[in-house]
């Protein structure tokens, strides 16, 4: 279990993030939601001990991060944003780096090399330099790097950024797998069918403040379930509803008034855009 207790992070006179408080459950797929500065990647960058909080505390598994945060970042893995693989040096080659880092024996670092490399379906591609591999492998190398030393806590920090749909959908079906397995992920996205598709919760950040918590069904729910999307003079509103009964009873009313109107279900982004329009945006 992952708690955090009124974590604030501030950069001079800016803060970053704002008296956070939260609990993610052992297990649990969470999602860190929240439009560019609203504070999810220095979250991250705290709970991997690479940032440390101006006040406030970290708490997994009942202990406090802050007073032993080398042991911590054992627990841990990060497939970090940016792609930071030794391009000179093959997947196995970046693989075996990190295991000694974390002191993983010899015969450690082989068997665990092994699974990962099939895990991520890259045991054929394993010899060659990294720099050859495409996008979508690399970000499985990255995933397959973090789980070396067999961390309970998984962080996805916009793991699938810059992927086309094929290999996205991919990078989702292997972190399913590791959640069915019992893991702790944590993801940071933008791709808010991503994190509807995969995240048991959401937390929608704002300028570094938890705005909403929830399952992706009961933050639908909180806007309204269905939307009517009206166009008219080359303007779109969106006008949310409770049930389908008074959504189709507004367009009754209107339909004849306006150049199109359509119905269905509420995502994730329309929530995102509820929640967030129009405020002033800083940096994560």
């Amino acid at each position: 279990m992952i708690v955090l207790e009124s974590l604030t992070k501030t950069f001079g006179n800016r803060t970053v993030v704002d008296n956070l408080s939260m609990t993610i459950e052992t297990g649990e797929f969470f999602g860190l939601l929240g439009p560019n500065g609203a504070g999810k990647t220095t979250t991250i960058r705290m709970l991997m001990t690479l940032a440390k909080p101006t006040s406030g505390r970290i708490i997994i598994d009942g202990r406090d991060m802050t007073r032993d945060s080398m042991a911590m970042k054992s627990m841990i893995g990060l497939v970090p944003q940016h792609i930071n693989l030794d391009g000179e040096l093959t997947a196995r080659e970046n693989l075996e780096m990190h295991g000694r880092l974390f002191g993983m024996s010899a015969e450690a670092r082989k068997k665990r090399m092994r699974e990962l490399l099939a895990f991520v379906e890259m045991a054929d591609r394993a010899d060659e330099p990294v720099r050859r591999l495409s996008g979508g492998m690399k970000r499985r190398i990255l995933i397959a790097r973090a789980l070396m030393h067999r961390p309970s806590i998984l962080l996805l920090d916009e793991p699938t950024i810059g992927l086309d749909p094929i290999s996205r959908r991919r990078m989702w079906d292997l972190v399913r797998k590791l959640n069915t397995g019992g893991q702790t992920i944590v993801l940071t996205t933008h791709y808010l069918e991503e994190a509807d598709a995969l995240c048991n919760r959401v937390g929608l950040l704002n300028r570094g403040k938890l705005v909403e918590l929830g399952t992706p069904a009961e933050l639908k729910a909180r806007i309204g379930p269905f939307v009517v999307e009206v166009d008219d003079s080359s303007k779109r509103h969106s006008h949310f509803f409770p049930t389908r009964e008074a959504a189709t009873g507004y367009i009754g009313e209107i339909q004849d008034k306006v150049d199109s109107v359509s119905l269905r279900q509420t995502n994730l982004e329309d929530v995102f855009i509820q929640l967030t329009a129009g405020e002033r945006l800083g940096n994560d």
